[in-house]
């Protein structure tokens, strides 16, 4: 079950010649695809460009009555080789993953198919997830596309441009026999916008029709002593052909006025931000009318000599923003200027950031610097530096953490509590929700080294008298993980233990459907069980505990794999669904119940304030968002107490972990009845009078005592 279905504005991609298409970035890179006559598509999610692999999903009937196959990649790689189909063949395909690290997965498959070349246009669709709240190291794809000459778009965040730019890869992909590479910036992916449509096209040929007809071209094929043309070949001819295509179709742009002792230049997916830093300073509008020349390059790699010189030609300064580091377009410009025996100084870094997203608001400082050296009458007065608008401290940090009621959670308590008896261990942790384990309160966590890789970056460790635990979701299990992790565990006879966290999708990208998923997805096969797939490779004690908010039974299955004496590889299969796609299927049903004026129950927990003592260990063992603190109502104590707030989703494990660490009997679990029946108010009724009895048993032995 996706975070999000697009089945509403898949609709979209119906429409036809001269409509106006209305939607988000994903919607209109899709479109494109489709109106580019795409033969084939797949991918792997991961943000941001999760929600495209939904959008593919949603649309797989629409394409298939096209012609067009679509295929949900069990890995980036997979992906990747699926453009092998694009190399003897002309057809047009179509791949999506989250770069860098998806890319970095992909890179065989990336190195022999841009080594050999491609007959029909082959292009990579990636979610360039740099800066802008990125979870994973700041890379940056440009290093790859150099290193493997693939052409690399950057589209400016317009969806008119980027649904040109989707078919102008196909174009470029096939005029040079080169891969392409297209990057979506998060604000790109999800620009809202509208351009005029064209008619879907299906391909001229389909994939179906080339399998049926094989064809071969031994010259295409990454073995000796073709492999050694190549390289010529990528120089001789794909080069030139590149570089020709991007200058005859105007692939870049200018923006501003023509002629300038200064000018800019900035990678296409900046240019919103350039032009807002740009209004700031009075030197543009919102229409992107600058007051200085401005040249986008919506194509980064290769970059065109011809523009280039023409575009600095007579300038004293340009300034290049570009973001990230090394400054490689930086360094092309510098070697392109000089080769033309052009005398204008490229600016880049020494007035811009090298490391960190480039917002408008840096960009704009950035600028400023840039006017005071070079144009210092266009320069805007120097802003006295402003004190924090806040002392340091006065809000309190806030680190990522698991959702409420997330079954992730008691596991990493569990874990807290074995700790206690065995001492610390060394975890090696993985990609994925959690990872969030190696932050408050759990601290939880030495390494992590990449999808799938939790068990593999364990198996170095082997601690006297101890052994190492990986932690693995059943994602990154699916992904890498079961013949980098288990496989490589059980081939060397690692004694560590791989818990596995089975949430039943691949939850940290949007709640996709998985091999283990417990839905039956068309078209796909799921429910296949991951402690089968252990044993088929050879793990001799493994288990599964299908509920991960049992605390105590966590507690004991844990100590029990880490203190067995059989030695091996172990696996803990730790197995609950998750808890934002469990909400997203039961609040459409409980909605829909309450509507109908049924009996709806639900349950939360709850602390008692006249028990609760405010020690608080049972947030520091928890530390689920519904659980904070709040004034103590006795006025005889200063502590502040436990309290559940109403966002409770009623999982238990507050009360299971306070029963597993033997902390307090404070809480308690409620019913909330909405719709009660007769039975329910008959209950409530005799409950308030048994209650109220005893209360006034009570009051009364108070009274007398006092007398």
């Amino acid at each position: 079950m996706a975070e999000r279905s697009f089945k509403a504005e898949v609709e979209q991609l119906k429409l036809g010649d001269g409509e106006s298409f209305h939607g988000e970035g994903i919607l209109a890179v899709t479109k494109a695809l489709l109106q580019a006559g795409v033969a084939y598509v797949g991918g792997y999610q991961g943000s941001p460009i999760s929600h495209l692999m939904d959008v593919f999903s949603d649309a797989s009937d629409l394409m298939a009555g096209l012609g067009a196959h679509f295929e949900s990649s069990a890995s980036e790689a997979t992906a990747a080789a699926m453009l092998a189909a694009s190399v003897n063949y002309p057809l047009r395909g179509a791949v999506a993953w989250k770069s860098v690290v998806g890319t970095n997965v992909a890179s065989d498959a990336l190195s022999n198919v841009a080594s050999g070349g491609v007959t029909g246009g082959a292009l990579i669709i990636l979610g360039e997830d740099y800066g802008e709240g990125s979870s994973i190291m700041q890379e940056r794809t440009h290093a790859f596309a150099m290193k493997s000459q693939m052409w690399l778009l950057d589209p400016r965040p317009s969806l008119p441009l980027i649904v040109d730019m989707v078919e102008k890869g196909f174009e470029l992909s096939e005029a040079s026999n080169t891969p392409v590479m297209l990057e979506l910036r998060v604000r790109a992916c999800h620009v809202t916008g509208s351009f005029t449509a064209r008619d879907n096209r299906r391909p001229p040929l389909t994939v179906a029709e080339a399998a049926a007809a094989p064809t071969r071209d031994t010259n295409r094929i990454v073995l000796p002593p073709a492999n050694f043309l190549h390289e010529v070949e990528k120089i001789e001819k794909r080069w030139p052909a590149g570089i020709d295509f991007v200058r005859r179709h105007r692939l870049n742009e200018h923006f501003g006025t023509e002629r300038d002792e200064i000018g800019i230049i900035v990678q296409g997916g900046l240019f919103n931000s350039l032009n807002r830093a740009l209004e700031l300073l009075d030197l543009s509008d919102a229409f992107g009318n600058a007051a200085l020349p401005v040249y986008v390059l919506n194509v980064t790699y290769p970059l065109i000599p011809d523009e280039v010189q023409a575009f600095c030609a007579g300038k004293r300064a340009v300034l290049v923003v570009e973001e990230g580091q090394p400054e490689f377009i930086e360094h092309e410009l510098n070697t392109l200027v000089r080769r033309a025996d052009l005398q204008t100084r490229i600016v880049g870094k020494d007035v811009l950031p090298r490391a960190g997203e480039y917002t408008a608001a840096v960009i704009k400082d950035g600028i400023a610097r840039f006017l005071r050296a070079h144009a210092p009458d266009r320069a805007p007065a120097e802003e006295p530096a402003q004190p924090p608008a806040l002392p340091p401290g006065a809000v309190p940090q806030r680190p990522a953490g698991f959702c409420t009621g997330c079954p992730e959670r008691p596991i990493f308590s569990a874990m807290k509590l074995v700790q206690k008896e065995v001492g610390e261990l060394h975890v090696s942790a993985d990609i994925g929700c959690h990872l969030f384990s190696i932050l408050p309160p759990f601290h939880i966590g030495n390494t992590t080294m990449g999808y799938g890789l939790g068990t593999a970056g364990a198996s170095a460790f082997k601690p006297e008298g101890k052994r190492a635990v990986a932690i693995m979701g059943d994602g990154g299990f699916w992904h890498n993980g079961l013949t980098s992790g288990i496989g490589n565990a059980v081939f060397n006879q690692d004694d560590n233990l791989t818990i596995i966290v089975d949430n039943g999708y691949s939850a940290a990208t949007g709640g996709q459907d998985i091999p283990s998923s417990r839905a039956r997805p068309p078209h796909r096969q799921t429910n296949n069980p991951i402690e089968r797939a252990v044993r088929g490779v050879g793990i001799g004690w493994a288990q599964t505990r299908t509920r991960t908010y049992d605390v105590t039974g966590m507690r004991d299955a844990i100590r029990d794999a880490l203190t067995s004496p059989e030695k091996g590889p172990k696996v803990l299969v730790a197995q609950s669904e998750c808890q934002l796609n469990r909400q997203r299927r039961i609040k459409p049903q409980m909605a829909k119940a309450l509507r109908a004026g049924e009996r709806v129950v639900r349950e939360r927990f709850g602390v008692d304030p006249d028990t609760c003592t405010g020690d608080h260990s049972c947030i520091r063992l928890s530390g689920c968002p519904s659980l904070t603190i709040r004034s103590n109502p006795d006025p005889l104590r200063q502590d502040p107490i436990a309290h559940v707030e109403n966002s409770c989703v009623g999982c238990g494990v507050c009360g299971e972990v306070s029963h597993a660490a033997v902390l307090c009997p404070s809480f308690y679990k409620a019913r909330i009845i909405a719709n009660p029946d007769r039975r329910d108010r008959l209950r409530h009724r005799l409950r308030g009078w048994v209650i109220g009895a005893l209360q006034r048993r009570s009051a009364r032995r108070l009274a007398a005592r006092a007398f």
